[in-house]
C-alpha cells in the first residue's frame, strides 16, 4: 500500500510536467486517462506546434536522468510508441549541467583509495562531457598518457532505483488492465532496462565492455578501441586512452584534413559487420559524439555503455532475413521467422510470406542508397503484431543502432548505403557459416557435446534403474519380479550404450 500511495504520487508530479509540456498522450497509451483529466488543465497554451514526439522528448528530458534514459530506450520501441515519435525521442540528447569539479575530485580519490594528485599529473576541472549518468574530465597520468577520467554522478544509483521501482510497477499495471499490450511484454522491457541502467552505474562492466571489442577487433588497423587504464578503474571511476580526432559527423572538417568520406564509410561498415555478424557484440551506441576520425584515417569509438550482444542463432537469423529481403525472396523471410521461432507455427506461412511482402515490394529493385534496413526492421516488428511475433529487445537494440548509423552514413555520402557496402561481407558469411561444411562442422560439435554429456546421462539412468528395483524389492518382496525388473533395466541401457557406439561411429566418420 505505502509503494502504490509513493507512485501514485510520483505519477501525480509526472503527469503535471507531461501536461504543461502537452504530452499527456504518454499516460493515455498505458490506462491512466484518469490522471489525464486531472492534468489536461495545465497544458501550456500559446506554444510554437511541436510534433507529439519532439513534446515528450522535452518533458521527458525536464523529468531528469532516469526519464531520459527511458525516452533513449523507447526510441527503440516503434511498436510502443509508433515510428514518428521513436524518430523523435532517437534525438533526445542525454545532456545536462555538469556537477562541480570538487564533487568529482573526491569520489575519485575515495574509490581510487589515494590521492587524485598520486593519480594524475594534472587533471582537468571543466568537463569535456556531462550527461544523465556520468560526466568526463581529460587528465594526464604521472608516466605521461593522456587519459579521459569518466566519474558517476553523486546520487545517482538512489534516484534511478526510485524511478525504476516506479516503471515496474506501472509495467506491472499495464500487463494486469491492458491485455492487449501483454504481448510486448512491459514487465521484461523494464527489467532489461533496468539491467542497462546497473550496468551503466557500475563503470567496470563498461571497462570490461570496451576492454572485449578493443581485443575483437585487435587486427582492424582501421577501427579503434581505447584502451582501459584498470589501475585507475573502478565501480564509479573509469579511466580510459583519450581519444584525438574529427567527429564523424563534420564533413567539411573530414574534407579538409584530406580524409576520404567514401573511404571513412567503408570503414565504418566493415567494422560495424564485424562486430554485429562476426563477433555477435556490437557498440550500440554510435551516435556522432561517439566516433572520431583520426589523423591517419581510422575510426576511433568512445563511450561504451550501452553494447549489444546476439547469439549465433540470432546472427543466421538476421543474415538470412536482410538476404531474403533484399533478393525478393519473402518466403525465405517467412520461413525464417517460423523456424527462429519468432513466428509461432500456427500461423499460415503464406500469409506471412504475404505480410514480409507488403514490406518489402515498396523498396525491391530501388537503388540501395534509397533503402533504410533500419526502418524496414521496424516495419517489420510493426506488421507481426498480427503474428503474435514476440518482442525480440536484442533485435530492437541492434535496429535503433543502425537507424543511427545510417544516419550518419548519409552525412558522409548520401549517395551510397553503408549495407550496400557491407552485403558482400554479409553474403560471404552466409556462406561460409550457413553452407553444407559449416551446417557438417555444426553437427560435428553437437555430436561432440552429446557425447561429452552421455556417460553423466548413463550413470544417472542406472541409478534410476537401481533405485527402481530397489523399490521393487521394498514393494513386493517376491525374488521372481525382482530378477524380472533388472531385467527389464538391463533392456534400458543396453539400448543406450548401443545408441552411444552409434554416435561415436558418426564422429569417427565426421573427423
Amino acid at each position: 500500500m505505502l509503494r502504490a500511495g509513493r507512485n501514485l504520487l510520483r505519477l501525480t508530479q509526472i503527469a503535471w510536467t507531461l501536461a504543461r509540456h502537452d504530452a499527456l498522450f504518454l499516460l493515455e497509451g498505458v490506462g491512466l486517462g484518469g490522471l489525464v483529466l486531472l492534468a489536461r488543465p495545465l497544458r501550456r497554451h500559446g506554444a510554437v506546434p511541436q510534433r507529439p514526439g519532439e513534446r515528450l522528448a522535452a518533458a521527458l528530458h525536464a523529468l531528469g536522468p532516469s526519464f531520459i534514459k527511458l525516452g533513449q530506450a523507447l526510441s527503440t520501441r516503434a511498436d510502443l510508441v509508433g515510428e514518428e515519435i521513436a524518430r523523435d525521442l532517437s534525438s533526445l540528447q542525454d545532456r545536462l549541467p555538469p556537477f562541480p569539479a570538487i564533487e568529482a575530485r573526491a569520489m575519485i580519490a575515495r574509490e581510487l583509495e589515494a590521492p587524485l594528485e598520486t593519480l594524475y599529473r594534472a587533471f582537468d576541472d571543466t568537463p569535456v562531457a556531462a550527461a544523465s549518468i556520468a560526466q568526463v574530465h581529460y587528465a594526464v597520468t604521472a608516466d605521461g598518457t593522456e587519459v579521459a577520467v569518466k566519474v558517476l554522478r553523486p546520487g545517482i544509483a538512489r534516484a534511478f532505483a526510485r524511478d525504476l521501482d516506479l516503471f515496474h510497477w506501472l509495467a506491472t499495471l499495464m500487463e494486469r488492465t491492458q491485455p492487449q499490450l501483454r504481448r510486448l511484454k512491459p514487465v521484461a522491457v523494464v527489467e532489461t532496462f533496468a539491467q542497462t541502467v546497473r550496468q551503466e552505474m557500475d563503470l567496470r562492466f563498461e571497462a570490461a565492455a570496451a576492454s572485449e571489442l578493443r581485443e575483437n577487433l585487435r587486427d582492424d588497423p582501421d577501427f579503434r578501441v581505447p584502451a582501459i587504464d584498470w589501475r585507475r578503474t573502478a565501480r564509479q571511476v573509469l579511466t580510459i586512452e583519450r581519444v584525438s580526432g574529427i567527429p564523424i559527423d563534420e564533413l567539411e572538417a573530414l574534407i579538409a584534413a584530406n580524409h576520404d568520406p567514401r573511404a571513412i564509410l567503408e570503414k565504418a561498415a566493415r567494422a560495424f559487420f564485424k562486430q554485429v555478424f562476426r563477433d555477435g557484440f556490437f557498440h550500440a551506441d554510435l551516435h556522432p559524439g561517439n566516433l572520431f576520425v583520426t589523423a591517419d584515417g581510422a575510426i576511433a569509438a568512445v563511450d561504451f555503455g550501452i553494447m549489444g550482444r546476439l547469439d549465433r542463432k540470432t546472427r543466421f537469423y538476421l543474415a538470412d532475413m536482410l538476404v531474403g529481403f533484399l533478393s525478393g525472396n519473402y518466403r525465405q523471410v517467412a520461413e525464417v521467422h517460423l523456424a527462429a521461432g519468432y513466428v509461432p507455427r500456427h500461423h499460415s506461412l503464406e500469409a506471412f510470406a504475404q505480410a514480409c511482402r507488403s514490406i518489402g515490394e515498396p523498396i525491391f529493385g530501388r537503388p540501395l542508397h534509397e533503402i533504410s534496413l533500419a526502418r524496414l526492421l521496424a516495419q517489420l516488428f510493426e506488421v507481426t503484431e498480427q503474428f503474435d511475433m514476440e518482442t525480440q529487445p536484442q533485435l530492437l537494440l541492434l535496429q535503433k543502432t543502425m537507424l543511427i548509423a545510417e544516419g550518419v552514413g548519409r552525412r558522409l555520402d548520401p549517395s551510397v548505403n553503408m549495407w550496400a557496402l557491407a552485403r558482400p561481407l554479409i553474403e560471404e558469411w552466409v556462406r561460409e557459416n550457413r553452407g553444407p561444411e559449416a551446417r557438417l562442422v555444426d553437427f560435428a560439435g553437437d555430436v561432440a557435446a552429446g557425447l561429452e554429456r552421455l556417460p553423466a546421462l548413463l550413470r544417472d539412468l542406472e541409478t534410476v534403474a537401481a533405485a527402481t528395483v530397489e523399490r521393487s524389492r521394498e514393494r513386493r518382496g517376491v525374488r521372481g519380479e525382482i530378477d524380472a525388473g533388472a531385467r527389464s533395466n538391463r533392456g534400458v541401457i543396453i539400448p543406450l550404450w548401443l545408441a552411444a557406439l552409434a554416435l561415436l561411429a558418426i564422429a569417427a566418420a565426421l573427423w
